[in-house]
Parts: structure tokens; C-alpha cells; sequence
């Protein structure tokens, strides 16, 4: 399927990938993982031929299709369910040509090639699948131009998984998913019939969908078999050996720098010293291995102040008047709450966020702060609002400005940024680093309550960890708006529900909500379903019946042509020709039943 023979890839005198070679077979379900920046996105780059390899070779089979999930999604009034439909550009090109074909041959070939591709079929899969990423039949014949950013990744990546690729390369499709949304995909992938590679830094999604990881480490891909889980065991056995030689090389290194030291000086020895340096440059050290450093997180503490901190009380909020988004909300919060906000996308988590930040005020009722209170506000919308022309450094002494240079590195090397990269710019941070850099200048000034709406995106799987370490250790309270189910039961202590414009208390664990949040979804459909299917059908301007009653026409004429020309004198007095035709007779007659069954089914 995929061979990566000997590559090597450097950007800005950076190597990334360093004369590494593995191969994927037909059918892996492949997770693809590494710290942020390691160049994880860039290998799909690679892979996808947008950029060039510095030496080596990517090898994919001549007839396999590779497939992504786009970026550059139009913008205009086509209907979801025909973005995803169109993403399928062999059948898209086969009905337009179906229109205006004449040959009889080639719309022979045309229609047994439809058939072979199961090109009648694919509505209903399209549909599937954006019910799946949580789009309501309504929603599916609605314009694409009436979404927003997140919902619009969801189409794009509802287009990938509907062509179906014999590659396909995954980016974070998690990233914009809730938690019914992340299960269905979880389930899709484990059932997907080709190759995928999955970039994740989810363990939940890896552990249940891939049976093979990649780990970029060390400029190195390594392919490792099993879930992550099991990658995280044959990788901590590995690195224990790796420590085992650090060992015994220190050891070895001491005894070598002890003679040059005793003897380095003296004209007998000189030689032998020169040797034993010489070895030293020479040995393959392990010390990269061992003393990488691990993502760190260190929240500053602040004082006491007593609590609540904050109250609310019968308040609404929304974005226009007289529209509440959430309605009558009582909540009392104390300087050590650790609450998570549950409820499906659309359903108000953020707008609560804002309403508790002061981004948006309430329309009735009254909310009450401490005088004191600092309040820091985490958004993953912020990364993009970052100038990417200036260095963490830069960026954050904008912030503050009465700060000596040495105190500000002081509070970015608590977020993992030394020197060299608190002077990196902006542009050239990964996704994870520039969530550090949020992360840093939302608490620099030790706010009492952090806000998280969405933390744990674009970060990898250590820097989760130590995300997780940081805010159990940080005395404050926590808010947290999140997908990631192993963060909200690792940090929440308390879990308020925002369902159907109200906020309450959910006093079951975070199983018992999926399954909730899956139920209602579930119902929502089938009533969006049974209330639209009879109007819908009833209009006449369906494109699935549209489709069936086109092909219906074509096939009723051709099974009328070859029912004359059997009754023709030339095909009497011909019994080779009367087969061809009787065969061509049949194959049309079952095309067409199938045809009408389908329109009969979606007439219903």
C-alpha cells in the first residue's frame, strides 16, 4: 500500500525526518503520534506530494486512491448532502455524462460502471454519515454557506470518509466532534474496509480504533503493532534498555574522562588521552533519549479569597434581545470548584463560558463577583488571533509591560519555552505550542478561576498529560468545556448539564451522559425524519428521485428499443444476435426493477 524508503525532510535548516524507512500494508488501521511539532502533519504533506522530499522515496500502488480531508470547502448554496455527494467526482462526472451521452455503447458502459460504484446507493450513505457528524435531515439540504467553521470540518470530513479512499490520511478529525459525533466516527473507523492513518492525541480514539501506531520520535518513524495501550508498553520497555546502555555509556564516559583528566598532560599518555577523546566523539550516545524533556505546565497559585467567588442568579444570556440561548441560571461557585460543562454542540457550553468570563453580560436576573477576583479565559478561537510575526517573548511582554526580560522568560520556561523557542516566531510554532502560549498568557497573573473551552486541542498526548498534572495541582477553580473524556474525569468534580436553554446539576457519571447525549440525538433525528419525510416526498424536487425517475426513463426506453429490435427480422433469422440481445434485455430489466424498488423505498 504505502512504503516510505530511506526519507529525509528538513524546513529552515530544521530536519524533521532523518533517513527513515517503514511500510503500511493493504488494510492497517494505522495511529500516527508524536510531540507537537515533531512533523506529524507534515509526513501527511509528504504523503500527499504538497511538498518535497529532501532525499528518498514515498511509494503508494499505482491503482490505490488517496484521500484527505479538505480544507477549502466552497461557500455558496449547495446543499450538504450534495457536497458530500460531489466529493465523489468519478460518479459526478458519470451522471453528467449520462445526460447528454448518445452512443449506445458508452452509455452501456456508463451505467454498468454507475452500478459497479454503487453510485445509486450513495445518498443514502452521504446521509448516513452526516448523521453520523450530527446534521438532521433538515440540516443535510441546507446550504453549506449557512454553517460555521467547525460544522463546515465536519462536511469536509464526512466527504472524505464518504469516497471511501484506499489511503486515508486523518488529521485531528476528532478536534471538532462532541462526544455522540466522536463514538459514531470511533465505530466507522473500526469498521472501515481500507488503509487509514490517524493523527490523534486522543488515547481513548486510538486505543479503540487502530491496531498499528507510528511514533515520530527522534526524527525517527518507528511502526509499532497494536493499539496505544500496547504501543505505550513495547515503548516504555524500549526506552528502559535505552537507559540500561545511557547507563553503562556514563559509566564507560567517566572512566574515559578520568584518564584524559589524570593524564592528559603527561607526553607518555598524550596519545592514548587524544584516543579515549576520540571514542568519546565516536560513541553513539543515548543521551537525547533519556533527557528529552517532557511537555511542562506549571499554573501560578493565587491568594485566597473567599467564597463564592461567583453567583448567579436567575440570569439569561444570548446574542440578541429577547433571544436567550439559556434561560433562569442559579449557580454558586466557590474558590476551589472543579466543575465540567456537558451538552451537545449548539447547546450553550460556550455561551455559559462567556456569561461566567464577562464576554457577554445577562439580559435578566444578576450575577455577583468577589471585588478581587482574576479570571483567565482559555479559547482554542484565540491561537488564530495570535500575531504570527511576533515570538512568544515578544507577544507576551506586550502583555506585560511592567516585567524585567528575565521574569517573563521566567514565566514561559514554566510552559516549556526556553530560550530558543520563547524567540521563535509565532508562525513557526505547532498547534500545541501555540496552546501553551495561550495557556501562558491566560494565567501569568494567577487568575482565581481558569476558563477552558476546549483545552486539550492540537496538544499530544504527553502534553495532555501534563495538562491533567498542572490543573490538579493549581489551587484554583476550574471550568471546563471539553470532548475529551479522560480530562473531565481526571480534573471535574462536578458536572452541570446545558440542555434545551437550561443549566443544572448532572449527578451521574460521564458514561451515563453519553449515553444520554446519544439517546437524545438519536430521538431528534427520528423526529426530524418522520415529520419532514412526507412533506419532503411530496415535493417533487428531491435530487435522490430525481435521480431514480431519470434513470427509470432511460432504462424503460432501452428495455423498449431491444423489445423491437427482438422482433426484428434480423435478430429472428440471427439466434447468435437474439443472445446478445436477450442477455442485453435482461441485465437492462433487472437494472430497471432495482431502479424502481429504490424509488418505491425513498417514496414511502
Amino acid at each position: 500500500m504505502l512504503d516510505l524508503k530511506n526519507i529525509t525532510y528538513r524546513i529552515a535548516g530544521r530536519t524533521l525526518i532523518d533517513k527513515s524507512s517503514l511500510s503500511i500494508p493493504d488494510g492497517h488501521h494505522v495511529g500516527l503520534i508524536g510531540q507537537n511539532g515533531a512533523g506529524k502533519s507534515t509526513l501527511f504533506k509528504l504523503i500527499n506530494k504538497e511538498i518535497e522530499l529532501d532525499s528518498g522515496d514515498i511509494i503508494m500502488s499505482p491503482s490505490s486512491v488517496l484521500g484527505i480531508v479538505r480544507q477549502d470547502l466552497q461557500d455558496d448554496e449547495t446543499s450538504l448532502l450534495d457536497v458530500v455527494l460531489n466529493a465523489d467526482t468519478e460518479r459526478k462526472m458519470l451522471l453528467e455524462e449520462a445526460e447528454i451521452a448518445t452512443d449506445a455503447n458508452r452509455i452501456s458502459e456508463i451505467y454498468t460502471r454507475l452500478s459497479d460504484i454503487h453510485a445509486y446507493e450513495a445518498p443514502s450513505k452521504a446521509s448516513i454519515i452526516l448523521s453520523g457528524l450530527g446534521f438532521s435531515i433538515e440540516d443535510q439540504g441546507k446550504p453549506i454557506s449557512n454553517f460555521s467553521g467547525g460544522w463546515k470540518m465536519r462536511v469536509a470530513l464526512a466527504a472524505a470518509l464518504f469516497c471511501e479512499p484506499d489511503l486515508l490520511l486523518l488529521d485531528e478529525p476528532t478536534n471538532h466532534l462532541d462526544f455522540e459525533a466522536i463514538i459514531w466516527l470511533e465505530d466507522y473507523l473500526v469498521k472501515y474496509p481500507k488503509t487509514y492513518i490517524l493523527i490523534s492525541h486522543d488515547r481513548d480514539t486510538l486505543n479503540k480504533t487502530v491496531n498499528h501506531i507510528i511514533h515520530l520520535d527522534q526524527l525517527k518513524l518507528t511502526l509499532y503493532k497494536g493499539n496505544y495501550d500496547q504501543f505505550e508498553e513495547a515503548h516504555a520497555q524500549k526506552r528502559m534498555g535505552h537507559q540500561a546502555l545511557f547507563e553503562k555509556q556514563q559509566a564507560h564516559k567517566k572512566k574515559m574522562m578520568d584518564f584524559v583528566n589524570r593524564f592528559g598532560a603527561k607526553a607518555s599518555k598524550a596519545k592514548q588521552s587524544q584516543s579515549r577523546l576520540k571514542a568519546l566523539e565516536r560513541m553513539d550516545m543515548v543521551d537525547a533519549l533519556i533527557t528529552e524533556r517532557s511537555t511542562t505546565f506549571k499554573f501560578p497559585e493565587p491568594e485566597d479569597i473567599p467564597s463564592p467567588i461567583i453567583t448567579i442568579d436567575k440570569a439569561d444570556v444570548g446574542y440578541e434581545t429577547d433571544k436567550p440561548v439559556l434561560e433562569n441560571i442559579n449557580i454558586g461557585i466557590s474558590n476551589d470548584s472543579r466543575i465540567a460543562l456537558l451538552g451537545a454542540n449548539g447547546n450553550g457550553k460556550s455561551t455559559l463560558i462567556k456569561l461566567i468570563s464577562g464576554k457577554l453580560n445577562q439580559s435578566n436576573g444578576s450575577i455577583t463577583k468577589n471585588k478581587k477576583l482574576r479570571v483567565g479565559y482559555f479559547a482554542q478561537h484565540q491561537t488564530d488571533e495570535l500575531d504570527l510575526s511576533c515570538t512568544p517573548f515578544e507577544t507576551l511582554r506586550a502583555v506585560i509591560s511592567d516585567q524585567a526580560d528575565h521574569q517573563i522568560r521566567a514565566i514561559l520556561g514554566k510552559f516549556g519555552f526556553d530560550k530558543d523557542k520563547a524567540d521563535t516566531k509565532v508562525e513557526e510554532l505547532s498547534g500545541g505550542e501555540k496552546s501553551r502560549l495561550l495557556f501562558c498568557i491566560m494565567s501569568y497573573n494567577a487568575p482565581h478561576i481558569m476558563l477552558l473551552d476546549e483545552p486539550t486541542n492540537h496538544l499530544d498526548i504527553d502534553a495532555r498529560a501534563a495538562l491533567i498534572d498542572a490543573l490538579n495541582s493549581y489551587n484554583g477553580c476550574i471550568i471546563i468545556v471539553s470532548h475529551d473524556p479522560h480530562l473531565v474525569e481526571s480534573v471535574a468534580d462536578e458536572l452541570l448539564l446545558i440542555k434545551d436553554g437550561a443549566v443544572s446539576s448532572y449527578n451521574d457519571d460521564l458514561e451515563a451522559y453519553k449515553k444520554l447525549i446519544i439517546d437524545q440525538r438519536r430521538e431528534e433525528r427520528s423526529k426530524s425524519k418522520g415529520n419532514n419525510r412526507a412533506s419532503k416526498r411530496k415535493k417533487n424536487n428531491s435530487k435522490t428521485l430525481l435521480v431514480y425517475e431519470r434513470n427509470i426513463n432511460k432504462l424503460t426506453k432501452k428495455v423498449s428499443d431491444l423489445e423491437l429490435r427482438m422482433l426484428s427480422d434480423e435478430a429472428l433469422a440471427d439466434p447468435s444476435l437474439m443472445s446478445k440481445l436477450l442477455e442485453k434485455y435482461n441485465k437492462n430489466k433487472i437494472e430497471l426493477e432495482s431502479e424502481e424498488n429504490k424509488w418505491l423505498s425513498e417514496s414511502v
